[in-house]
């Protein structure tokens, strides 16, 4: 047994048994064990941040790390803008990143690069085997920071000799990870505090939107009158029907603020405080008042489920909140916009559905509240060219779901490479793609940074009608099946047709 055969061994040893491959020279003995054993699903993405995207999803809805091949610095350096998003969920990753023969790095060749140093910014965890016969253990201590509370990546660094030399038979088992606890301390006090009945919020990421803990939450709202709200960005969240009724903060500092000012306490659940995404001239950063207080329940290092029980019981909150109720809408008909986009996604997306979301100036949020539950999955670090990526890990995580992303089209380009993945795989995602031939974001960006004066030459930076983008031809060439929406009706055919057969589908809308 070779290097390579030891590290994949004992990955699916560990239940580590899907990797998101982008592999090159160094890593050949790594894709040749693949055949022994199957055990492993290697899924092949044309460009790292794929791979990587893949692996942040799939984690979000296994809590289980998938591995990634990528190939030296430069084949890492092409991950990296998901790795940061990924990084930013707290999702756990094991990276597999080869390099040259420990023998061969002091001639310097091309493709050599200091791996550690761009791993650092998003790694808990960096090591590179000096031997075969350490692999396994590499593996295994790689696996137990991956699945950790909260999830890390975790970087193996693997030199080509190491893995087609000859390796140790006795594969070794990761250890289970320790849960965090929490300070009981403060969680008195914020019962404390819960219990003066004035505007208070619970803000919430994490573990404390997903079931279990949105159950918690909703009871002590109930007893105390205190607010839910989702932070932005969240890793994953759990809306629809039946489910308890929170806002989510919105993502322009002024609507924010104006979310945030009534509220005296902020309660801070598996979150920090809120902030904006960038500062802004004369705009404040900070989005609550100066005069909030803000308090940590437990942070996304700490035992979130944990804390929310224990202030349950304190409270004796034991009746759950309101809950929204399932209120489709008719399906519309007529000019194609993007209310009823959002009208038609709300009336047909199907139950237990996985929303990625990749539309930010397209979405609408709200309307689907009162859809039939689902899960939705967002970018968490503002790196964009994560929605199609994020569909490929869905996809493989749960088959037994239809997924469907929301993307908007300057962002797909980032990322198009992941609609080949889907085609190769037969991957169950229906891909809505808003097709407004702008960076519609960074048009409003502009002007909140007080860019006014813009013209043609700018107008040219953010413009991506010449030549106009054909996602239809582009899908097609990939091996994707697709089609355009042009009014309401079209729409709301294709996208029943969609969901209705397994497989992906990409639906282009013009807005």
């Amino acid at each position: 047994m070779n290097g390579a055969e030891s590290l994949i061994k004992t990955l699916v040893k560990n239940s580590v048994n899907v990797c998101f491959a982008n592999p090159g020279t160094s890593e050949m003995h790594f894709v040749a064990a693949l055949d022994s054993v199957p055990e492993m699903r290697g899924v092949l993405g044309l460009f790292e941040g794929v791979c990587t995207g893949a692996a942040d999803a799939y984690y979000r809805m296994t809590g289980k790390p998938a591995c990634t091949l990528m190939h030296c610095g430069p084949g890492m350096a092409n991950g990296i803008a998901n790795l940061h998003n990924a990084w930013r969920a707290k999702t756990g990753m094991v990276n597999i990143v080869g390099d040259h023969a420990s023998f061969h790095l002091q001639y310097d060749a091309p493709l050599t690069t200091d791996i550690v140093s761009l791993a650092k910014p998003f790694s808990g965890w960096i090591r590179s085997s000096d031997s075969a016969k350490t692999i396994s253990q590499d593996a295994a201590e790689a696996i137990t920071v991956a699945r950790g509370m909260p999830g890390q990546i975790a970087t193996l660094i693997l030199p080509a000799d190491t893995a087609w030399t000859e390796a140790s038979s006795n594969l070794v088992i990761a250890k289970e990870p320790e849960l965090p606890g929490f300070d009981e301390a403060t969680a008195l006090e914020i019962a404390q505090l819960l219990k003066k009945g004035e505007p208070t919020l619970l803000l919430m990421s994490g573990q404390a939107l997903l079931h279990e803990g949105l159950e918690l939450a909703s009871r002590i709202a109930k007893k105390t009158g205190a607010k839910l709200m989702s932070n932005r960005p969240s890793p994953r969240l759990q809306r629809g029907a039946g489910r308890p009724v929170l806002d989510s903060l919105a993502y322009p500092v002024a609507d924010a603020v104006e979310q945030l000012k009534a509220f005296k306490t902020i309660i801070l659940i598996g979150t920090e405080q809120p902030v904006s995404f960038f500062g802004y001239p004369n705009s404040p950063s900070r989005l609550a008042t100066e005069d909030a207080q803000l308090i940590q329940l437990a942070s996304a290092h700490e035992n979130v489920l944990a804390a929310l029980e224990f202030l349950a019981e304190e409270l004796g909150a034991v009746s759950s909140g309101e809950r929204y109720s399932l209120n489709l809408p008719d399906l519309p008909t007529g000019e194609l916009n993007l209310d009823k986009v959002f009208q038609s996604v709300a009336a047909l997306l199907p139950e237990n559905a996985i929303l990625v979301n990749e539309a930010i100036t397209s979405f609408r949020g709200a309307a689907l509240a009162t859809a039939r539950p689902h899960d939705v999955l967002q970018g968490t670090g503002g790196a964009i060219g994560h929605g199609l990526p994020e569909s490929v890990g869905a996809a493989v995580a749960c088959p037994d779901r239809k997924v469907v992303c929301l993307q908007a089209d300057g962002s797909a380009m980032y990322t198009i490479q992941a609609l080949w993945t889907m085609a190769r795989e037969r991957l169950d995602v229906v891909t809505v793609l808003f097709n407004n031939r702008a960076y519609r974001i960074l048009q409003g960006e502009m002007t909140k940074v007080g860019a006014t004066k813009r013209g043609q030459t700018a107008d040219q930076l953010l413009n991506l009608d010449n030549p106009v983008l054909d996602f239809v031809s582009l899908a097609n060439g990939m091996g994707v099946e697709a089609s355009r929406a042009l009014t309401a009706d079209d729409f709301n055919k294709q996208l029943a047709g969609a969901i209705a057969k397994k497989g992906p589908h990409l639906i282009e809308i013009m807005v």
